[in-house]
């Protein structure tokens, strides 16, 4: 939909969430609530249509202004969950950001609440939605360590994939980086994103895992950052995340 200057109009909800004011889910409930004015007259339809930069919105009698967009890197630690609440009283990611008055923000992506390593975040849903394309969004590197001493065919074979619960799951790339007595440390790289991929294309193979750290997304890497720990993506970093680059994952 175009306004009479012929500017595109979207939903209410999805131009405040869009200003990186907050989720989409919530600016749904804000405005179903009365909470949003347009030009001074309460909206309670999260479809009512305005454009992106439509003047005369507030939140609470506040001016809902874009806010300025985050770009953030965190190393998320093991046992914590990748949501902002949860229903079971677990510990989330959000924990490691208390105190840092960043607004919303929301994770590009996800890690299941037994791995760790690299973890997006942003206040910009348009940049999250091109990182997190399953067509064209970045490659993800993982370090994985199993308990057993996979060889040059299992490693070929996790390449080639296997069927699961009606899904073919496979790897970009997997390599040995370094083995012990009972256990081993692999480089697994996804270009799809599927739930719990790794862990079920391993258990498909007889590996469990013991642990999944993500150290890489496209060229982003994990780094030297402390668990817990996060910092603002580089200029250059945002750019090229967001630049198709071939399938990703997610």
């Amino acid at each position: 939909m175009r306004d009479r200057a012929g500017g595109p109009r979207y939903g209410l909800a999805r131009v405040l969430s869009k200003r990186g004011l907050c989720s989409r889910s919530e600016a749904e409930r804000r405005v179903r609530e009365g909470r949003v004015r347009v030009g001074g007259r309460v909206i309670r339809d999260p479809e009512f249509a305005v454009t992106l930069d439509a003047p005369h919105i507030e939140v609470d009698g506040d001016a809902a202004l874009a806010a300025t967009h985050h770009y953030i890197a965190l190393n998320k630690p093991r046992g914590l969950v990748t949501t902002a609440r949860d229903e079971q009283g677990r510990d989330t990611v959000y924990r490691c950001f208390d105190g840092a008055s960043l607004g919303w923000i929301a994770p590009v992506g996800r890690l299941d609440r037994a791995s760790e390593g690299l973890l997006l975040f942003s206040s910009d849903s348009a940049w999250a939605a091109r990182v997190t394309d399953p067509g064209t969004g970045p490659q993800k590197t993982y370090h994985v360590q199993v308990d057993g001493l996979p060889d040059g065919a299992m490693l070929e074979s996790i390449e080639r994939g296997v069927d699961d619960a009606g899904e073919h799951l496979q790897a970009a790339s997997a390599r040995l980086l370094r083995q012990g007595a009972r256990n081993a440390w692999l480089e697994i790289v996804l270009d799809e994103g599927r739930n719990r991929q790794i862990r079920r294309l391993l258990a498909a193979h007889e590996l469990s895992v013991l642990r999944l750290v993500r150290v890489a997304i496209g060229g982003v890497p994990l780094g030297d950052l402390g668990k817990g720990a996060w910092r603002p993506l580089l200029p250059e970093e945002i750019t090229a995340l967001a630049r198709p680059s071939g399938p990703a994952s997610g």
